[in-house]
């Protein structure tokens, strides 16, 4: 049977290592508040170390706020519908390209917002071919394909400014596709819509490659 005695002797021996293991981990916790909470504003927030009380600091002058640099040679403004690049058959096909690599899974092909991805649950993009997004300008939809616009996030890093533009032109393509007249065909486009081409006998194709067949 264990005595008393040495009981006490036991607790006395060891108290100090309990007492230093508890202060560690008294010492651990107040650490881990300290990073918690440690002292710095947050957006906005007063401060009395500024004697306006503001934590948010004004731009010195001649300086640029970092993302606010208008870097971009080809960016115009919002309400514009200049094109800074030729409009050529090149262009729009580059843009055909682009398009259907970062905007058809959720535009769709045809720009309707008919995409893969809205189709599978995500929220449908508005149509390009109603009357609030054909009446934009070319300068909004560059605008859009730069910065964003709700849901859909910035495709700067993705698509250069050159090819922005393609994709506008594009997506101007896909406007015009379901509102275009026959007017505004070229001649060669409109003569064959106008008089199209009798189809081909059945047959005849193969006349022609095998003149010399044998015959029954």
């Amino acid at each position: 049977m264990i005595e008393p005695s040495a009981i006490a002797r036991s607790a006395r021996r060891f108290a100090p290592v309990l007492c230093a293991a508890y202060l560690l981990l008294v010492a651990g916790c107040s650490l881990k508040q300290d990073m918690a909470h440690q002292p710095k504003n947050r957006p906005l927030s007063p401060s009395d170390f500024f004697t306006d009380g503001r934590s948010e600091r004004p731009l010195l002058e001649n300086t640029v706020a970092r993302g606010s640099l208008a870097d971009d040679a080809l960016a115009v403004a919002k309400d514009s519908n200049n094109f800074p690049v030729p409009v050529t058959q090149e262009l729009v096909e580059r843009g055909e390209d682009r398009y259907k690599i970062f905007c058809a899974p959720c535009h769709g092909l045809q720009g309707d917002g008919n995409g893969m991805i809205a189709m599978r649950g995500m929220k449908h993009p508005p149509s390009y071919h109603e009357g609030r997004l054909r009446q934009v300008t070319n300068g909004y939809i560059y605008d859009v394909i730069t910065n964003g616009f709700g849901a859909m996030y910035s495709y700067s890093a993705q698509i250069p400014p050159r090819d922005r533009w393609a994709v506008v032109a594009y997506v101007r393509a896909l406007q015009l596709s379901r509102n275009a007249k026959v007017a505004d065909l070229p001649a060669k486009l409109r003569d064959e819509l106008m008089h199209p081409a009798p189809p081909k006998k059945e047959g005849a194709g193969n006349a022609q490659e095998n003149p010399g067949g044998a015959k029954e």
